[in-house]
Formats: C-alpha cells, sequence, structure tokens
C-alpha cells in the first residue's frame, strides 16, 4: 500500500509538469520504480540530495549514512553512486547487520554516543558524503555533527535531514528552543561569517569558519559544503568610476 501511494505521488508530479526521466533526477526515476526494501523519504530531499551529490557520481565516493532502517536507501544510492561507491551504515537496531553486503559495512551504535563515533572516526576512512538521518533527537544530530564533521574530506558534504523534529519536543526540540539543532546550527551562521567579526571577543573564525564552504537550508534539510577557506579578499576591475 505504502509503495503504491508513493508511486503515484511520484508519478503524479511528473504528469503536472514536464516527464521525468533519469536524465532529470535519476534518484526520483529509481524511486518511481523501486520495489525492493523499504525507504521512506519526503519528495523534495530527492532533488535536493541530486543537486548537491550529482558530482560524486561513478566517482567511487565514501558514503557514510547514519540510519540504516530497513535497508531501502543503502540500494538507492548504490544505484546512484555506482558500484564503485563505498558504504557504510550506522543504527541503533542489530538487525541491520543483515544489510551487509560486500562494498557496504553496517556499525551498530547510538550516534548520541560520542565514544562510538570516535570509534567510528577510527574504522570509516574520510567520508566523502555523511548523510544524518539517523534518531532525529537534538543530542543525536548534534553530537553527530560535532563528532564527524571535521571527518567529512575536505571537498565532501555533510547533510543532516529530517529538522522539522527541531520543532518537537518529544525529540528535544521546540520553536526557538535552546538546545534544538536549527538553533545550534543559526550559530554556525554566525561562524560562516566570523572573518568580518569586528568584536572577536564574542565572534572570532574558528574551524569551522576555515573549513565550510557554504550552507544551504531547505524545508527539513540542512548541507554545508566542506572547502578549505582562507579569509576572504576584496578584488576590483576597471578603472572608470564617477
Amino acid at each position: 500500500m505504502l509503495l503504491r501511494v508513493l508511486r503515484e505521488i511520484f508519478s503524479g508530479g511528473a504528469r503536472a509538469g514536464k516527464s521525468r526521466s533519469a536524465s532529470d533526477n535519476p534518484l526520483a526515476d529509481w524511486f518511481s520504480k523501486h520495489d525492493g526494501r523499504l525507504v521512506y523519504k519526503w519528495s523534495h530531499y530527492l532533488d535536493i540530495y541530486h543537486r548537491h551529490f550529482a558530482r560524486f557520481r561513478g566517482r567511487s565516493p565514501v558514503v557514510l549514512e547514519i540510519g540504516v532502517f530497513h535497508g531501502g536507501s543503502l540500494d538507492m544510492w548504490r544505484e546512484y553512486f555506482g558500484p564503485g561507491c563505498r558504504l557504510y551504515g550506522v543504527d541503533i537496531d542489530p538487525r541491520c547487520r543483515m544489510f551487509e553486503t560486500e562494498g557496504t559495512r553496517i556499525f551498530i551504535g547510538d550516534q548520541a554516543d560520542r565514544g562510538f563515533l570516535a570509534q567510528l572516526r577510527k574504522e570509516v576512512p574520510r567520508v566523502d558524503i555523511l548523510i544524518d538521518d539517523g534518531g532525529h533527537r537534538m543530542d543525536q544530530q548534534i553530537a553527530t555533527f560535532e563528532e564527524l564533521f571535521a571527518h567529512v574530506a575536505d571537498d565532501g558534504v555533510y547533510l543532516c535531514e529530517d529538522l522539522h523534529t527541531s520543532y518537537w519536543g518529544e525529540f528535544g526540540g521546540g520553536y526557538r528552543r535552546d538546545g534544538s539543532f536549527i538553533e545550534y546550527s543559526k550559530l554556525l551562521v554566525d561562524q560562516l561569517n566570523a572573518w568580518h567579526s569586528t568584536d572577536p571577543a564574542c565572534l572570532q573564525p574558528g574551524d569551522f569558519t576555515r573549513t565550510a564552504g557554504g550552507m544551504h537550508y531547505y524545508d527539513s534539510v540542512l548541507v554545508i559544503d566542506k572547502k578549505i577557506v582562507a579569509p576572504p579578499r576584496q578584488v576590483a576591475a576597471g578603472t572608470h568610476s564617477y
């Protein structure tokens, strides 16, 4: 029933506009036809993924996904990135070990456990793409970012999804509640711009300032581009002025 509903959602969207093909977004094409292991996604996530992940296709990326669930997303990433992709999954449910295959390794642990995440850094090579689709609690999202953002490659991508839980009390969130991941990430915006601070006692460049090339907010998703960043400098061209 669920798969039929999802197919109707995606096929309906294609009929409403131009027809969607693999050349538009291979993820949407795969999702509309998939009849294997279960995977849940908000439909607008697929375009976000493709926008930020397309450059890694066929390049044998290292992909770490927090939150394996029924294993369907592992199949999706394998198809999207190609057979050379090295997949690593993390889940708290020991049953997810069944999804290990050649080229796919599964770790069992709580993403809020910083000791577990530290061990993960030792066993997983530098990550090209990290997708946090785990438990969605505030402590889990913050701990995962603090422990693993530095483990993403210098030209990699960090993506945290389902940020709507930052507004849900049962996940530790709430509108403008201190300690939610949304409020935490707003401080990262300050760090992104810290080169321009005139009050170093309150704000000065840090590790994030020097390693984040950009932040992209979407409905329920934050994408951070990794990049080695030098202090900004102004440039000028031309000789005519008023």
